[in-house]
């Protein structure tokens, strides 16, 4: 029999023993525990320049970092550009795949920063709504943007700070071949013999572009842009493009898009297609063939016109298009010209019931445009309190609208180009905006018969200065048009030509065009109401012609420009206005001066016109007075200051977005109205086709 004693002892030594291995072990799993702590800094009192720093203690090396801010790469430590007073949120994974999550915000200390973070929730809320995609919602389509294929290009670090040429040596793989990711597939070397490997950085089969010594770029500041492809990755399957964050990137179809394209289409059929049968009477109008000296109005159909067209041509038909061109590629051109092609129609709509609801003073002062035809033209159908409503919101949304997208975007945008051609006026944003506001105060002082005037020459020099700059970049690459229109009929229509697939590419043309033309807005319509005329049909037409200025002609022009010097395939990185600069820098080192001219002639005008368009909003709430429109006209030169001194992110934003919310109420007023449009249409076309219009003698002894 074995002694009790002796076993009670071995079990306590078994049982020390096991509480030693078992406490150690915890011990050394917690010291391998995964710990996050982040270090937030604010470096200035401007917005959106927050940075956090991850500090990880514990698990495994290399560390995976997932924040939530989409810029931010996932083998990236520090997130910057955040916004004050914002939540976030870091999520740090492991070599074993141990994960630690931690949410953080940065304060807002300055006033601007807790101004911006104030406003920020407010765009979040209106952006969900303009850009809430129905289909992608319903399950309809797949909003993920996918490619087939990935690019190789010049690695970003081996760029030389001077002048470098840069050759393929040679090809360490043969085309057709499969890589994997890391693997070397090539040997590039600079004019100084200094070699670089080139790695595969996915699973793929490789495709060579450029044979060995061939050059790849002969100038370092145009790698990014211009430099040729060495070959191409091929994936076996699509993969979803993602953002640096490792997020998916989407293509959506925003409800604003759908809003106005359906609403342009709507007119052009219900019109039966007044925007091809009414364009030559349009530029009959526009060249003052039917222009009555005795008509109730104060300027010109062509002076309208002008001062329609220089709010829509403006910063939108450069840095937009150039987004929409990176976004979409060459195929997005097409899409876009199309939507300026159905947005004519939409145009002439507006523009006709804007003149007819008028209301002209005894002073002859005019009052016209949305506010009017929403209230009057719906209380004729026994509308009266819809009426009421969505004309207060339509001006609403116009005076909000007139001080960002129409004024501080402008001078904003204006005053960063003319700084990057003007040394000396960098961090003088203040100034700037003092001189840019008694430029512009000059004209609107005057009101609509100076802002009209203004406009009127601006506008045919500004476009001439636009388009001959365009022509020249094109000329220089006539070579490349036939591959430029291919380019565009293919990635229309080719879903395997897209960054973005089919969708992808449909949108952003749609979505560029309907932003640029503001057809569907409203704003025009105002413009519009001051015209001299005893037909307010006939204001109608002459507003055809704007979208097909404005879009299917500066807009195109753009595009082409991208396409024709290949920046459309190698934009990552670039924003719009830089991006169009370094096209037109490509072919003459000058040219960017000409666009800065040009960049700043089109925010000029543009927030002329929208002045007008704010203070009509302003005058229909808070009443006609003499003094009211001064109040107005004061604080709309003192944003004008504003806009290009200080940075105001979230403001910016939302001011923008309430001009496409302009088109709510507008468009489903014009709905409504559609049988008294159609009406009116067919009266003024009898009038016209038995010669009982007025004709401007002028016309008719050139006739004679």
């Amino acid at each position: 029999m074995k002694n009790p004693i002796h076993f009670n002892k071995s079990r306590i030594l078994a049982l020390i023993f096991t509480f030693f291995y078992v406490f150690s072990f915890s011990q050394q799993v917690e010291t391998n525990a995964l710990e996050l702590d982040i270090e937030l800094i604010n470096p200035s009192k401007e917005i959106n320049n927050g940075i956090a720093k991850a500090k990880v203690v514990g698990g495994k090396a290399p560390y995976q970092y997932k924040w939530t801010n989409q810029s931010t790469p996932l083998n990236s430590a520090e997130s910057k550009g955040l916004i004050e007073g914002m939540p976030y949120s870091l999520t740090v994974t492991d070599a074993d795949g141990n994960k630690a999550t931690k949410e953080f915000e940065l304060k807002a200390e300055s006033i601007t920063e807790i101004f911006n973070s104030n406003v920020q929730p407010a765009v979040d809320i209106l952006g969900a709504i303009l850009f809430w995609d129905p289909f992608a919602s319903l399950g309809i389509y797949d909003p993920v943007v996918y490619s087939s294929y990935q690019n190789i290009n010049l690695p970003k670090e081996i760029i030389d700070e001077e002048t470098q040429k840069y050759y393929l040596k040679e090809w360490l793989v043969a085309s057709g071949e499969r890589v994997e990711k890391g693997q070397e597939i090539a040997i590039i070397e600079d004019e100084s013999g200094k070699e670089t490997l080139i790695s595969a950085k996915s699973n793929a089969t490789l495709k060579h572009l450029l044979k060995e010594g061939g050059l790849i770029s002969s100038e370092s500041k145009a790698i990014s842009t211009t430099a040729k492809k060495l070959g191409k990755l091929e994936f076996d399957q699509a993969r979803p493009i993602l953002h640096p964050n490792g997020d998916k990137k989407k293509s959506n179809i925003p409800f604003i898009v759908i809003w106005l394209i359906l609403g342009s289409i709507f007119f052009t059929l219900r019109l039966k297609f007044v925007n091809i049968r009414g364009f030559l009477h349009s530029i009959d109008l526009a060249k003052g063939k039917y222009d009555d000296p005795n008509a109730p109005g104060t300027i010109t159909h062509f002076q309208a016109m002008a001062t329609a067209v220089s709010a829509t041509v403006g910063l939108g038909n450069i840095a937009g298009v150039a987004v929409a061109i990176s976004l979409g590629g060459a195929g997005a051109t097409f899409w876009m010209f199309l939507a300026g092609f159905f947005g004519m129609s939409l145009k002439f709509a507006e523009c006709a019931m804007g003149v007819k609801y008028r209301f002209i003073d005894d002073d002859g002062r005019i009052f016209g445009g949305p506010m009017n035809y929403l209230r009057h033209g719906l209380e004729k159908r026994n509308l009266t309190k819809l009426g009421k409503f969505l004309a207060a919101f339509f001006a609403f949304l116009g005076i909000g609208a007139s001080f960002g997208g129409g004024n501080m975007l402008q001078s904003n945008q204006a005053f960063k180009i003319v700084s990057e051609q003007i040394p000396i006026l960098q961090g003088q944003g203040f100034w700037f905006g003092i001189g840019f506001a008694l430029l512009v105060g000059a004209v609107i002082i005057g009101g609509i018969k100076s802002i009209a005037k203004v406009t009127a020459k601006v506008v045919p020099i500004m476009a001439l200065l636009y388009i001959i700059g365009c022509l020249v970049v094109i000329g220089t690459n006539v070579q490349h048009l036939g591959t430029a229109f291919m380019a565009i009929v293919d990635g229309a229509f080719s879903a395997d030509a897209l960054k973005g697939g089919f969708i992808g590419v449909l949108i952003v043309g749609l979505q560029r065009a309907a932003f640029s033309s503001e057809a569907g807005v409203g704003s025009a319509a105002i413009a519009h109401s001051a015209s001299k005329t005893n037909h307010p049909i006939a204001d109608g037409f002459t507003a055809l012609v704007e979208p097909f200025i404005d879009t299917m002609v500066v807009c195109t022009m753009t595009a082409l420009v991208l396409i024709f010097t290949g920046m459309h395939e190698s934009s990552q990185g670039m924003g719009g206005v830089e991006l169009t600069a370094d096209a037109f820098g490509s072919v003459v080192s000058w040219f960017p001066v000409v666009l800065a001219i040009a960049v700043f002639l089109f925010a000029f005008s543009t927030m002329v016109s929208w002045s007008y368009y704010g203070m009509r909003s302003w005058t229909y709430l808070f009443g006609r007075s003499k003094k009211g429109e001064l109040v107005y006209k004061l604080m709309y030169l003192g944003f004008v200051v504003l806009g290009a001194s200080v940075s105001l992110g979230a403001v910016l934003s939302f001011a923008d977005m309430m001009i496409l919310a302009m088109s709510f109420p507008n468009i489903i007023g014009l709905y409504i109205l559609a049988p008294e449009i159609n009406a009116d249409m067919k009266a003024y076309w009898k009038k016209l086709k038995e010669g009982k219009l007025y004709i401007n003698p002028k016309f008719l002894k050139a006739k004679s």
